[in-house]
């Protein structure tokens, strides 16, 4: 009796990608960094009070260029007036992402947001362990480098 063949691991996004493409896709988002990627995209002073919720396009006419979009963002309500204030900034911002002019307008619903839980750092490797593993590593003459790799070493072992 033979061996089935080894079937290679793949990425739960590889699996999932068209899944997910179909649901942002009828949110008007032709890919979804803009909404994964929200946190780096609008900055630390917009990021954690909004969050983008569809991309409206106009209807195209024919023989006409694509008119820019209207990106429709939930956002909690004391800061709808602060964000409204930075539209342009927020505009620009997400059309340096894109890299063409993709966004024209900014629509606000003042609405909580769907908070999702932080994620916790994992634990430290105690002292003592980056010290056992840093003496192993006497090879290395680069002080930081070898700070970094004990941290690893003690980080993996621990796990």
């Amino acid at each position: 009796m033979s061996k089935p063949g080894k079937s290679p691991a793949k990425p739960l996004a590889t699996l999932l990608g068209g899944v997910f493409a179909d649901v942002y896709a009828r949110q008007g988002f032709a890919a979804r960094e803009l909404v994964t990627r929200w946190a780096t995209i609008a900055g630390p002073d917009v990021a954690p009070f909004s969050e983008p919720l569809k991309i409206q396009w106009p209807p195209p006419v024919e023989g006409q260029p694509l008119e820019p979009a209207t990106l429709v963002l939930r956002v909690e309500g004391p800061m709808a007036l602060e964000i409204q204030h930075m539209s342009d900034i927020i505009i620009q911002r997400v059309n340096r992402f894109f890299g063409w002019n993709a966004v024209s307008r900014l629509t606000l619903r003042q609405a909580p947001l769907s908070r999702r839980s932080a994620r916790r750092p994992p634990p430290q490797p105690s002292p003592e362990a980056i010290a056992q593993v840093a003496g192993t590593l006497d090879a290395i003459a680069d002080e930081e480098l070898r700070e970094a790799l004990a941290r690893l070493g003690a980080a993996i072992k621990r796990n």
